[in-house]
């Protein structure tokens, strides 16, 4: 069965930051309350995933627990169930993601990706491996941050998202997305958007999200 699925970070004053914090905040605790997510983000930061192009070539000795392992880390960074229903509006139908949170935005103060039978956060965490992944705010590209928690996190992000010149190559090697012409990837938008807050002095809202 397809499904698309959009990963966002979107750029708001603190004002705007707090009304969303109503509907937001308690679907991405429960996300990160799951009972699975600190066990996958465990195993995921003890025995990180080798090149995705191997992945599924052959059975061999250990194919088992290497499938499981995949399997672990997709789920890990799929879109949360709690979070997604917001979005969508099934919790509150006054509420939906695409109307209260995106819409407005420009280039320059969002970052959106948006693919079918993929996970842009599933591409990004694998392209920048378990140590760098563990430097980004939040849970598994959602949160919500305030203007001062931005600029507090952004060394971190950099921190996640500079790469030397061997280091780029091997991230987007590991980046499996699809990108169209002059897209932005995983890679660069996050940062952008990130930089470009902190010196507006504002927010930050990340989530990921099925949109069908």
């Amino acid at each position: 069965m397809g499904f698309m699925s959009a990963w966002a970070i979107s750029s708001h004053t603190d004002d705007v930051i707090a009304g969303l914090s109503v509907h937001l905040l308690p679907a991405m605790r429960a996300d990160r309350a799951h009972p699975e997510a600190e066990r996958r983000w465990r195993q995921w930061q003890r025995e990180p995933l080798p090149d995705h192009r191997t992945w599924y070539s052959g059975v061999g000795e250990g194919g088992e627990a290497r499938t499981s392992a995949i399997e672990s880390f997709r789920a890990l960074t799929a879109p949360g169930d709690h979070v997604d229903d917001v979005c969508a509006g099934r919790e509150d139908p006054s509420f939906h993601v695409l109307d209260d949170v995106w819409e407005g935005q420009s280039d320059d103060s969002m970052f959106l990706t948006v693919h079918r039978k993929e996970y842009a956060v599933s591409a990004l965490f694998h392209a920048i491996g378990p140590t760098r992944a563990a430097l980004l705010p939040g849970w598994c590209g959602t949160f919500l941050l305030t203007a001062a928690q931005v600029r507090e996190s952004l060394p971190d992000v950099e921190r996640a998202l500079t790469f030397a010149p061997a280091e780029r190559e091997a991230a987007e090697v590991r980046d499996w997305l699809d990108y169209g012409e002059g897209e932005e990837s995983v890679l660069d938008g996050p940062l952008r958007v990130w930089s470009a807050a902190a010196r507006a002095r504002l927010g930050l809202c990340g989530v990921a999200v099925h949109l069908c």
